[in-house]
């Protein structure tokens, strides 16, 4: 069965939006910074930080980078205003990286300043591995300003990660541990054994804890968790040290087992229009979520029928 779903994960694109849509409301707080606030307010009163994160990776112009930073700009004015426990995470290419690099650097830095005026948080997400070295440039310049409110992200799949960790680690950095998000990479450059790539995150994040940064855990694969508590007993890792970090909809039983456990927690909550490529991405990471898109597209189509 999950080789069906696999299968029709990859072929999501050519499918209706609206059966992608009942999915995605499962991933995603909504269209609307409201929306996201909203479901941030909730997380909080449950015990869990939040990132927000607008979606969009292609933007056209520079006044479509424009427009994302002033969203991000009211988010930020919301965190404040609300007293959320929230930061928010930008990506490069968003910001305009592919039109201009120095446009880029300078949106980011703008968005990294404003937030550290109010004591908010910026987390510099990773994409595929051609944006790693820009990145991390980006990140180092940032750290080199004695901006301490940014944090970069190391991807396990990476055959690099282990180089990287070892730079990041000598400055202490703010570092997001994850196995990696969903880009079609070459095995030159990538991992593609899942065994592997957990091999490779548990070592990942022993060097972190090791090195004294501050690591959030990102994964939501139970092993990895085990492997990171065992670390954080073995190490006697103190909890100002590390966070456990999770993406909305995703694992919510395991999240709340941790946070009973009095582990920190840090929920992920994207929101905005371009929601259907993240959502894309989430089912061919997780195919066995498609046998739920379509229960519920055919519970919504039984549903109208009887209206009829």
């Amino acid at each position: 069965m999950i080789g069906i779903n696999r299968f029709i994960a990859w072929s999501l694109p050519a499918l209706p939006k609206s059966w992608v849509g009942v999915v995605a409301r499962h991933y995603i707080a909504g269209e609307t910074l409201d929306a996201a606030v909203d479901t941030a307010s909730r997380l909080n009163r449950s015990g869990c930080g939040v990132t927000l994160d607008l979606l969009g990776e292609a933007p056209e112009t520079r006044e479509d980078c424009r427009r994302a930073v002033a969203v991000y700009e009211q988010a930020l004015a919301r965190i404040g205003a609300d007293a959320l426990d929230a930061g928010i995470s930008i990506k490069p290419s968003q910001m305009g990286y592919h039109l201009d690099p120095a446009f880029c650097r300078e949106n980011i830095r703008h968005l990294v300043e404003r937030a550290a005026r109010q004591g908010s948080f910026v987390r510099l997400d990773m994409e595929d591995s051609d944006f790693v070295d820009p990145t991390l440039e980006i990140f180092n310049a940032l750290r080199a300003e004695k901006f301490e409110n940014v944090g970069v992200v190391l991807q396990a799949y990476l055959r690099r990660a282990m180089a990287d960790v070892e730079s990041l680690g000598a400055n202490r950095s703010n570092v997001r541990l994850c196995k990696g998000a969903y880009y079609w990479e070459p095995r030159s450059r990538v991992y593609k054994d899942p065994a592997i790539i957990n091999t490779s995150y548990t070592h990942l994040l022993e060097q972190l804890f090791l090195s004294g940064c501050f690591t959030g855990i990102a994964t939501h694969d139970e092993k990895l968790v085990f492997e990171a508590l065992r670390l954080i007993q073995t190490l006697d890792i103190p909890a100002s040290q590390y966070e456990f970090q999770m993406l909305y909809g995703v694992e919510e039983e395991l999240r709340q087992i941790l946070v009973d456990q009095g582990h920190r927690v840090r929920v992920y909550v994207p929101f905005g229009k371009d929601w259907f490529a993240y959502s894309v991405r989430r089912l061919r990471e997780n195919p066995r979520m498609v046998g739920h898109v379509f229960r519920h597209a055919g519970t919504i189509l039984k549903g109208r029928l009887k209206r009829r």
